[in-house]
């Protein structure tokens, strides 16, 4: 499957993430920007990886704006955001 529209989920308060998904021709393509990068990025980037495997997402451009999320939040917000660019809710 694959992304149909844009679509986000979250926000950028502290201890949540913004993610952002586009459909994307080309495979997945990951841009994370975190307080917490140096520590967690490769994390946080499999976390999303490890989602969109789930979800059976080919192709994306997934945009992350971290702000000190814990990983269930940041994989139910890749979840959400990647239903709704099915357009499933």
């Amino acid at each position: 499957m694959n992304i149909k529209k844009c679509a986000s989920a979250g926000t950028m308060e502290s201890s949540d993430v913004y993610v952002e998904i586009k459909p994307c021709d080309d495979g997945i393509k990951i841009e994370l920007e975190s307080v917490v990068e140096k520590q967690f990025g490769e994390q946080i980037k499999k976390a999303v990886t490890d989602v969109l495997d789930e979800t059976g997402i080919e192709n994306a451009d997934v945009r992350i704006v971290d702000r000190g999320a814990l990983e269930c939040v940041i994989r139910a917000r890749v979840e959400t955001a990647v239903l709704r660019g099915r357009e499933e809710i």
